[in-house]
This record gives C-alpha cells, sequence and structure tokens, in this order.
C-alpha cells in the first residue's frame, strides 16, 4: 500500500480557556514546525476565531468538532459550514462517538453531515467504531462495515476522496485502555478492505488514523503498524509535550 502523510489530530472537546488555548498553541505551533504529518486541532467552536488567528501561516490547521447539514435558518445553537468557511478551518469531525452516543446521532445524520462537508470543499474526518459490548459479542466488523456503508449508499464513494477515516473503538476513549497495535492494525486493515470493495484507488489512499486513548507511551508501538496511518487524540492533546510527541513520532 502506498505511504500516506500522517494525519495527527488533536480533539479538545468541551476544554479550553482563551488562556489555555494561547499557552499550548504557542509551545505548539514552534515545537511541530518541521513536523512531517499533518497536525490539526479540533477546539470547542467558541475558540475557533482564536485559534484559527494563532495558527495562521504555521504548520498547525484547524477544524472544527461538529456542524450541521443544513445551509442557514431556525437552528439554534448549529453552525453552518458557510461559517466555518469564514474562519479559515480546513477539516471537520464527523461521527464522533460522543456525537452518536450522547446525542443520537445515527448514521443517517452521518452520511448528511458528511455531504455538507464535502459540498462545501473541507475535509471530513469521519469516525467509527464498536462498543465493548459490541466488540465482545464478535461484532465489530459488522458495526463498522455498517457504519461505513450505509454513508457509501447514502452518497456515494467519491465521499471518501479526501476523506480521512479515524476507528475509534467507543470502549477506549477517555478509559486509559486501548486497542493493542495488532488489534487497531486488523480493524485498519478491514476499512480498506471494505472501501476496496467500491473503489481500488480510493481505498489505497484514504487515511485511517486511531483515536482511542492515544498518548506518548503507546504511540510508537501503534505508529508501527502498516494500516495505521496517524492519530486522533483526546485528553493527551489538551498537552504541549505529549501531543509534540506525537505528532513528532
Amino acid at each position: 500500500m502506498k505511504q500516506k502523510k500522517r494525519f495527527v489530530a488533536g480533539n479538545w472537546k468541551m476544554n479550553g480557556s482563551l488562556a489555555q488555548n494561547r499557552d499550548l498553541l504557542n509551545a505548539l505551533i514552534e515545537t511541530v514546525k518541521n513536523a512531517e504529518s499533518d497536525v490539526v486541532v479540533f477546539p470547542p467552536a467558541i475558540y475557533i476565531q482564536q485559534v484559527a488567528t494563532m495558527v495562521e501561516g504555521t504548520n498547525v490547521k484547524v477544524g472544527v468538532q461538529n456542524i450541521s447539514p443544513e445551509a442557514k435558518g431556525a437552528f439554534t445553537g448549529e453552525i453552518s459550514l458557510s461559517m466555518v468557511n469564514d474562519f479559515g478551518c480546513d477539516y471537520v469531525l464527523i461521527g464522533h462517538s460522543e456525537r452518536r452516543t450522547l446525542y443520537g446521532e445515527t448514521n443517517e445524520d452521518v452520511a448528511k453531515k458528511m455531504q455538507a462537508v464535502v459540498d462545501a470543499k473541507l475535509t471530513p474526518v469521519i469516525c467509527v467504531g464498536e462498543t465493548l459490548e459490541e466488540r465482545e459479542s464478535g461484532r465489530t466488523e459488522a458495526v463498522i462495515k455498517e457504519q461505513l456503508t450505509s454513508v457509501i449508499d447514502a452518497i456515494g464513494i467519491d465521499a471518501f476522496n479526501n476523506a480521512v477515516i479515524a476507528y475509534e473503538p467507543v470502549w477506549a476513549i477517555g478509559t486509559g485502555k486501548t486497542a493493542t497495535p495488532e488489534e487497531a492494525d486488523q480493524v485498519h486493515d478491514f476499512i480498506h478492505c471494505t472501501l476496496k470493495v467500491y473503489d481500488d484507488n480510493i481505498s489505497d489512499l484514504v487515511r485511517v488514523v486511531y483515536g482511542g486513548s492515544v498518548n506518548a507511551s503507546n504511540v510508537d508501538s501503534l505508529f508501527a503498524k502498516q494500516n495505521i496511518d496517524g492519530a486522533l487524540v483526546g485528553g493527551a492533546s489538551l498537552e504541549a509535550e505529549g501531543f509534540t510527541k506525537i505528532a513528532l513520532a
């Protein structure tokens, strides 16, 4: 499989402040200025202007954690892609397990958001993954296949042409648990095989990254695997030294 540029992203979730963000970004911008990976941060939406201003012209890109598929209208609390574009965001997180689990997002919702992001010419980072119950019952591949094919069947395989796929086992997010490098690599290979049924080229080019309690201690063993093209980092992205090690691994 063709060697791809590594993708390392920090999902800040509902964390940060003006002062904390400034300190974190000042350290991050300097230390990853020569990184060979694509380095992205996903701040809470209220801080996008601050972050986008700070990272302009640097090696760090900015993304948004969630969007509405609607262009505009009476949708209190939602954010449209035209608003995101106003602030120079390059990436959009879609279908994160917390959006699915806590806020009831369905595969249909994910497909609609994916289409909207593609239409806006931004890069979707689409998350897939199984719960502990689904893994223990041997349904990991079936769950991930459904999450992917529901989007493909709804809007077409071309939607993945410029996408990043994040495999994030729900049982490993914020728990300190992580899939072994071998387990993660096997699922990443399955994701490529699922896409390959629809389009060989897209399957070869899409980056599949791991997200599940990635930290400075386990990143080297994860990145050593052939099918792991980077990481979607949660808590460890809030601390500059650790996130930098992941970005430079």
